[in-house]
């Protein structure tokens, strides 16, 4: 079966045309599989023949919600999707002033290995298309009613490790007919894949990089992060260094405050050296208690943002969202995954 939802206009405008229809209904098909329809047969504008045709040779394979959890302190949404072979995943929607932000999910499981990340606990399962990047944003917006502005690859699973997904994502939601979700919306975050770093420098996309830094020293980062085997921190801010003078943006870097670990006023003064001569802003996250994981929370955060500051860099501590419900990514998920075995 074709995947369609994974196909840009063009490539739909050619098929349509290999099944003897005019260019038009291209941009028919395009636009609905935008607007979140479940089957062909929803098509209204399309002839009879032509909707068994598409539903005969193309698939439409919209996820399923099997969890959704709303925060009562500030209307955060989990979802836990299920995808057409069973797997699951997760995209949770957050409102701000600015607008409604989603956190989608770029693959199923991750193979990163980051200590303090739920995602990551069962592995990397398999990639997920660029349809099903896409399916998250709509049916998202469909299921809450609310319109998606924003939107952040900060859930399951590492974007630069399916890079050319990603990237037919990013040229799909962002397509006129689509969604029209400007790149300037949208936020990537990477735990340090230098490759992929240097080729979106290539590329010249308008959207905010993200990287989960975590510590500026290997030993700190290697303990949580053992991506920093293969790219080691200082070729890590070496391509970030190249890629803020090719495309001329500012990295936002994550860092989750771990006790004892990544919290002391001397790896505040490092994170400000290896970023002279290149603006960033260090976004500082409080941590979440992963049952798995032997780190805990900081108790330096406003310290180490005071420290931070004091070199005069941008730092700012996360605002925690939907701290009633399982908003931490890989959670909801791993919760499933234990019910499942233990029903079989």
């Amino acid at each position: 079966m074709i995947d369609i939802k994974s196909m840009s206009l063009e490539e739909i405008t050619v098929l349509l045309k290999s099944m003897g229809q005019p260019a038009f209904r291209g941009k028919q098909v395009f636009t609905w599989l935008h607007k979140g329809v479940s089957y062909f047969e929803e098509m209204s504008n399309l002839s009879k023949p032509l909707r068994e045709a598409l539903a005969k040779d193309c698939a439409l394979t919209p996820p399923q919600v099997v969890y959704k959890q709303v925060s009562k302190l500030d209307g955060t949404v989990k979802y836990l999707w299920e995808l057409e072979d069973g797997n699951c995943i997760e995209s949770v929607l957050m409102q701000y002033k600015h607008g409604n932000t989603i956190c989608i999910s770029s693959q199923v499981g991750c193979r990163m290995g980051c200590a303090f990340c739920a995602s990551t606990v069962a592995g990397k399962v398999r990639d997920l298309t660029a349809g099903e990047m896409v399916d998250q944003v709509i049916f998202t917006q469909k299921d809450s009613g609310l319109p998606i502005s924003n939107i952040v690859l900060m859930g399951i699973g590492e974007p630069l490790d399916n890079m050319d997904n990603v990237l037919r994502f990013l040229e799909l939601i962002n397509h006129g007919d689509g969604m029209n979700i400007g790149m300037r919306h949208i936020s990537l975050s990477t735990c340090g894949i230098v490759t992929g770093i240097d080729r979106l420098a290539e590329l010249g996309l308008q959207i905010t990089l993200s990287i989960s830094l975590h510590a500026p020293d290997n030993q700190s980062r290697s303990a949580m992060m053992p991506v920093n085997k293969a790219f080691d921190v200082e070729e890590l801010f070496q391509a970030c260094h190249r890629y803020f003078k090719k495309t001329g943006r500012r990295i936002s870097f994550e860092y989750a405050m771990v006790d004892g670990v990544n919290d002391s006023d001397a790896q505040a003064d490092l994170i400000a050296k290896k970023l002279k001569g290149m603006p960033g802003h260090v976004n500082l996250i409080p941590l979440n208690d992963v049952v798995e994981s032997p780190f805990k929370p900081s108790k330096r955060v406003s310290a180490f943002q005071k420290r931070l500051e004091s070199h005069g860099l941008t730092a700012t501590v996360r605002r925690s969202l939907g701290g009633d419900i399982d908003a931490s990514c890989g959670q909801l998920r791993r919760k499933a995954m234990e019910e499942r075995r233990a029903n079989q």
